[in-house]
């Protein structure tokens, strides 16, 4: 689907693709926004218009009107508006790039402006919830995914990146070697966190030889995202939650609470690797959080 066969159009493709693995952008990004721009390239190849440095701001306006009736070529209907807007990104970024690159002069981009969509707060949990979550656990590794996901609010794919060598259980440290954006940081353990983990990791945890990842799966090798998502849903289950809860929602509920009992929105702003104190201003918002039981 949207085969390109102009070479220089294939190669802006694959040098955008590379361009994002640079800047530290995610694996499921480095796929993504490449093949949102090679869509715009197809729609533009089968105008037979291949110099970009003629482009307007109309051709970029009539390719967003094209998303708009674009069918979704997954599941019947359009496509979300948050895709579109992962369309306008990924156009953003590109031709941001080419500027640099100095292929354009001007960015027909810059007196562009598309609404955001209206994004879906993440639910929070209470702690009453946490409790009864934890309590669904039926194993260590049921108990170490909620641990790495709330107890020390990582974000999934830096969850499921995590290495035995990334804990040190003597200094009660988690080591995030490579978070958003590429940073790393270090994040402090509770007591029973650590001795859970280690447990998990010492006791229960089978890992096939030279497997390096912490969290495995029952064939031994490293936890995939899906997987992880799995288990939270069937913890949900058990523990009769009906809110709409993602990996996100936890890490979004430790921030939460954190605040709440009184830390620092620095100390949170560290504890989460934001790169912003902003982006962990917004969780101040919520009040009346259930005391810990």
């Amino acid at each position: 689907m949207f085969t390109l066969h102009h070479i220089e159009y294939n190669h802006l493709v694959k040098n955008f693709a590379d361009h994002l693995q640079r800047l530290g952008y995610s694996k499921g990004s480095q796929s993504m926004l490449p093949k949102c721009v090679q869509e715009f390239l197809y729609r533009q190849e089968q105008g037979e218009f291949y110099d970009l440095t003629q482009l307007t701001s109309s051709d970029i306006a009539d390719h967003h009107e094209y998303l708009q009736h674009r069918p979704n070529l997954r599941r019947p209907g359009g496509l979300s508006e948050m895709m579109i807007n992962h369309h306008v990104y990924a156009l953003k970024l590109f031709f941001n790039w080419l500027q640099e690159l100095r292929t354009i002069e001007e960015n027909p981009m810059s007196a562009l402006h598309f609404e955001k969509p209206t994004s879906k707060a993440h639910e929070v949990l209470t702690r009453e919830e946490i409790t009864s979550l934890y309590e669904s656990c039926d194993t260590m590794k049921e108990r170490a995914i909620l641990h790495v996901y709330y107890g020390c609010g990582l974000r999934r794919d830096e969850g499921v990146k995590l290495n035995v060598s990334d804990l040190q259980f003597r200094n009660k440290m988690l080591y995030v070697r490579e978070g958003k954006g590429g940073k790393s940081r270090a994040v402090p353990m509770t007591e029973k966190v650590s001795e859970e983990l280690k447990a998990y990791c010492y006791q229960e945890r089978k890992a096939k030889p030279h497997e390096l990842s912490f969290l495995v799966n029952q064939r031994g090798t490293r936890l995939h995202g899906q997987d992880v998502n799995k288990v939270l849903k069937k913890l949900c289950g058990l523990a009769q939650i009906k809110k709409e809860i993602s990996l996100h929602s936890l890490r979004h509920s430790i921030a939460t609470h954190l605040l709440e009992g009184g830390l620092s929105v620095e100390y949170v702003r560290d504890f989460l690797g934001h790169a912003y104190l902003e982006s962990t201003q917004r969780y101040t918002h919520i009040k009346n959080i259930a005391a810990w039981i």
